[in-house]
């Protein structure tokens, strides 16, 4: 056996804390609140590091592509809809921040709903039970003619839907992001699985109009992709359908020669997913782009990052 002794520490080798680098600073602490303070001070007072630093640098990075005329792209699932983001996603794309919309399935259905009838999301687990869930009348009814009307007229889903609400007399449908893209001559696609949506399961469903009109919208993201060398693409609340279809948008860009390297990509939820770290996040920003992840509720962040880019482009 080992005879093991105690260590003696007498002769470390020490240093002056005065002379280490150090990862945190007193100047890079965050401020307190004070009652009455502008918005632009609660900015400059948050602490300089990890997500309130990627939060501003987000802030940032949009002001800067529209100040260059650059394009900022919003990739979304239908929870933002749901959670009340609609008239602050409005809002940016009045403002000429959000320059083009892409959306799962889902989203024009609460798109619609609020736009038609100021109200949308049922409770689905006491519907299922009934075999009611999914089954509103005008929800299946509308949105599937103006998809097969719109199609047949050369439009995708987005537009196809987009121009049917801006046409109506619906009482809220200056609330419906479509109609106001469609109304701004704004690109907002729509990326469909079939069978995914419950306007799916009504008798007014024609899958090749669906699927031609989704083909469609899939094109011109790419047309808009294809243009977003110095932009941004902020991926929101969607785990799967929109980073995929961001990828084989990127990966038809860049076969058809054009050079999209130098952006900045974001990713938005409350979880950090395996398909928007690796499809939005890491590989498309690989060459030399800048990728941010934050993490946190839709109804908190957005509106956070809204009025952040709205202080760095108006200050």
């Amino acid at each position: 056996m080992m005879n093991y002794k105690p260590v003696s520490v007498e002769s470390l080798k020490r240093y002056s804390l005065e002379t280490r680098a150090s990862k945190v600073s007193v100047a890079e602490l965050g401020r307190p609140h004070a009652a009455g303070r502008k918005f632009a001070d609660f900015i400059a007072a948050l602490p300089r590091f990890l997500a309130a630093n990627d939060l501003q640098s987000v802030a940032q990075a949009i002001a800067v592509a529209r100040k260059n005329g650059r394009p900022v792209v919003l990739g979304m699932g239908a929870h933002p809809i749901k959670v009340g983001l609609s008239p602050i996603i409005i809002d940016l794309m009045r403002r000429g921040i959000i320059t083009a919309f892409a959306g799962n399935g889902a989203c024009i259905i609460h798109d619609f709903e609020l736009a038609y009838a100021g109200q949308t999301s049922e409770d689905v687990a006491k519907e299922l039970n009934t075999g009611a869930f999914g089954m509103a009348l005008e929800t299946g009814q509308t949105l599937n003619r103006a998809i097969t009307e719109g199609v047949a007229s050369g439009m995708g889903i987005g537009r196809a839907v987009g121009s049917h609400i801006a046409a109506s007399a619906f009482r809220c449908r200056d609330k419906s992001i479509f109609a106001v893209a469609a109304e701004l001559d704004l690109p907002a696609t729509v990326h469909v699985a079939i069978g995914a949506d419950i306007i799916h399961m009504h008798p007014e469903a024609d899958g090749a109009a669906i699927g031609e009109g989704s083909l469609r919208d899939f094109r011109l993201l790419t047309s808009v992709v294809a243009d977003l060398e110095g932009g941004v693409y902020l991926n929101l609340g969607s785990a799967v359908i929109l980073p995929e279809v961001f990828l084989k948008a990127l990966t038809v860009a860049r076969n058809l020669g054009h050079q999209v390297e130098a952006f900045t990509t974001v990713n938005m939820d409350f979880v950090q997913h395996y398909r928007p770290r690796e499809n939005v996040l890491r590989r498309p920003t690989a060459i030399k782009g800048k990728n941010y992840a934050l993490t946190g509720h839709h109804e908190i962040m957005f509106p956070l990052l809204a009025a952040m880019v709205i202080e760095e482009i108006e200050a």
